[in-house]
């Protein structure tokens, strides 16, 4: 086949296998180094000192993979109409763990290359690989000011897959950026963690705050947390981009059953948590956190209902049980309290658009 026709057959194959974008870059491609470098030394990048690390081959796709030619960017749409609960989960992490099902399916895709005579690496996010860029100059959208990869027919949902390869297929037309003057998901942030276009600060991002943060959660930012139990979706909620956007026809992205109540999880055992949430991307936040998220929203949200499930994690004396956690329990106590006191203050909105 020529170049062009094998590309078309990639294209068609990855087509079949639920991906519904699907580009090309070089491995030459410019990438925005000294952007993402500045970023790294100005300390946004909070406590993802992995992201400090391998930018050999982070910034140099070339060191990747030994010969490689082309990139080739594949996205799958997440966007999940948000279950009736009084918490929110984002989007991405409602079914099953997506870098699982969608590495499998890379694996399968760089199968098939492998007989037309192409070596591929493939990666889901778990790479020193700057994704949103080379899927930008791949032509899969733009790099928006939220930072999302936002792409004209599926808005700001779609998981990328990458596949290194030794193929020379033709690369396609880098997407120009069609943020223009809109700033709706810097007004939008709860935390002010978009204050400068292009650039988040993931030390006020709730997003990284809820998932990836291991520690105490910050105090200054609790309240604005509002019902945010895992993720926030805000800033991809409110693009305007998404006007053309469907919800995603991923049957592994389908959401699982969560609980109704969260003071119901606030017994669980570690095991309990483990076995409840495996195959999922909530199983990596672990029981601790979990807890701790729980013990903010219900700071936020709860009413009298919740202050005996909280009353009891704030007693335990287990150090199995997290201290940290204990207090976080405390924080809730005294604001649902608080309300009771006041009732004109009302309790953080559970708003189906995350804001």
């Amino acid at each position: 086949m020529t170049p062009d026709e094998t590309k078309n057959a990639l294209r068609v194959a990855a087509a079949a296998h639920g991906f519904q974008a699907f580009g090309v870059a070089t491995v030459a491609a410019p990438l925005r180094r000294e952007y993402y470098l500045r970023w790294i030394a100005g300390g946004q990048n909070a406590a993802m000192g992995w992201m400090e690390r391998n930018n050999e081959r982070r910034l140099r796709p070339e060191n990747f993979l030994p010969q490689a030619r082309s990139i080739v960017m594949l996205g799958l749409n997440s966007r999940q109409p948000p279950p009736a609960l009084p918490y929110r989960v984002a989007s991405y992490a409602l079914g099953e763990d997506y870098h699982n099902f969608i590495f499998k399916r890379l694996k399968k895709l760089c199968a098939l290359m492998r007989t037309w005579g192409g070596e591929q690496r493939p990666c889901v996010d778990t790479a020193p690989v700057m994704e949103k860029p080379i899927a930008e100059q791949a032509g899969l959208g733009w790099q928006g000011k939220n930072t999302l990869l936002v792409n004209r027919e599926h808005g700001a949902w779609l998981l990328l897959g990458t596949i290194f390869t030794t193929l020379e297929l033709p690369p396609d037309a880098p997407e120009r950026n069609n943020c223009g003057l809109c700033s709706r998901c810097a007004d939008a942030c709860p935390t002010g963690a978009l204050a400068d276009p292009y650039r988040l600060d993931a030390r006020r991002c709730l997003a990284y705050l809820t998932v990836e943060h291991t520690g105490d959660f910050p105090p200054e930012f609790r309240e604005a947390a509002g019902n945010r139990l895992f993720g926030c979706d805000t800033c991809a909620d409110v693009c305007p981009w998404n006007r053309r956007a469907a919800d995603a026809t991923e049957e592994k992205l389908r959401p699982r059953p969560l609980p109704p109540d969260l003071r119901d999880s606030l017994a669980w055992t570690p095991q309990e948590y483990d076995a409840r949430f495996a195959g999922t991307p909530l199983k990596r936040l672990g029981l601790a956190r979990w807890l701790r998220n729980a013990c903010v929203v219900l700071g936020n949200t709860g009413t009298a209902l919740d202050l005996p499930a909280l009353e009891k994690l704030a007693a335990a004396s287990d150090p199995a049980a997290a201290p940290a956690i204990a207090s976080h329990a405390a924080w809730a106590i005294a604001k649902i309290k608080a309300r009771a006191a006041a009732p004109d203050v009302p309790a953080a909105p559970a708003t189906p658009d995350g804001g």
